[in-house]
């Protein structure tokens, strides 16, 4: 429990701002939800921008397979995130882009003309801009130029926070979008990684239980490389994994609670792999590498 010295000395730092911006309402939860409740925790302020409403989303979860949910897909979409972001403590904005679905078949469909994906990059990167310079991050979180997986909306949401990261300082770009605001970091979230699964696998087994990620090592290339390459931060926040699990049910249309996401016990997740990942990309303060903060250099340089 937090001590009423400890509140106190949380209520006198400066607020550091956090910015994670995400294709589609679930994706939040589903990459770095417990570093955004740990920062929460600490007193800072986070926000979730939402590039699309995840309204071409199939029905994820047999449970909630019914009509009726089908066709009030984008309210309930809307319902679950605003239940996801309390529950993290986060606050919330929809960048108000149509999700542009998930092409399927050989050759593959064109996405949706109008859809997020496919929309001139200047408007989504302007909307962008007006959020961060509105909230002034000093970290902004995205995918990485393969979105994390080749989906378009993900794809688009790494080229859309690159040009925004780059034009909300910058007077002359998108003046009626508000006060230049120099945001300090960016960073790609990186999820599932081989060495993530592996370390699960091997507890899992190695207490005769049955692990969930055989088949998935099984195919996995042995020519590719794994994402923590890439990773220079590890954020530790296992004492809030529950939230990021209770927010990721939240979106009860995408989550199937008896999923494998959830086969792991909390405990053995702590255990095996206390971390979140990211890849520092972008920075205009001084940090040493690897970072276990990602607001590293930054607290030093605005006093907290």
């Amino acid at each position: 429990m937090v001590g009423s010295d400890d509140r106190m000395e949380s209520d006198l730092r400066p607020r550091l701002r956090l910015m994670a911006v995400h294709a589609h309402p679930d994706d939040e939860s589903s990459k770095g939800a417990a570093t955004m409740a740990k920062y929460v925790a600490e007193g800072h302020e986070v926000m979730v921008v939402s590039c699309t409403g995840g309204e071409a989303g199939s029905i994820l979860n047999p449970a909630m397979d019914r009509p009726e949910v089908l066709e009030n897909m984008t309210a309930i979409r809307r319902e679950e995130m605003a239940r996801a972001a309390k529950i993290l403590g986060v606050q919330h904005h929809w960048l108000g882009f149509i999700d542009s679905g998930l092409p399927e078949g050989d050759p593959l469909p064109p996405v949706p003309e109008g859809s997020f994906a496919v929309v001139p990059l200047e408007e989504p990167t302007e909307a962008l801009v007006k959020v961060i310079r509105e909230f002034r991050p000093h970290v902004i979180l995205t995918y990485d130029e393969n979105g994390g997986y080749p989906h378009p909306d993900h794809i688009r949401t790494h080229e859309v926070s690159m040009a925004a990261f780059d034009a909300a300082p910058e007077p002359d770009a998108f003046p009626e979008a508000g006060e230049p605001w120099q945001p300090l970091k960016l960073y790609y979230m990186h999820g599932f990684s081989r060495a993530r699964m592996v370390a699960f696998d091997e507890l899992l087994t190695g207490l005769g239980m049955e692990s969930p990620y055989k088949e998935w090592l099984e195919k996995w290339d042995p020519n590719k490389s794994d994402v923590m390459d890439r990773v220079t931060t590890r954020v530790e926040c296992a004492d809030y994994f529950e939230l990021r699990d209770d927010a990721l049910k939240a979106h009860a249309t995408q989550i199937d609670p008896t999923s494998r996401w959830f086969v792991v016990p909390l405990d053995l997740q702590r255990k095996a792999w206390p971390t979140e990942e990211y890849e520092l990309v972008r920075s205009l303060v001084d940090s040493t590498l690897p970072e276990d903060d990602l607001f590293a250099g930054i607290r030093e340089k605005v006093g907290t």
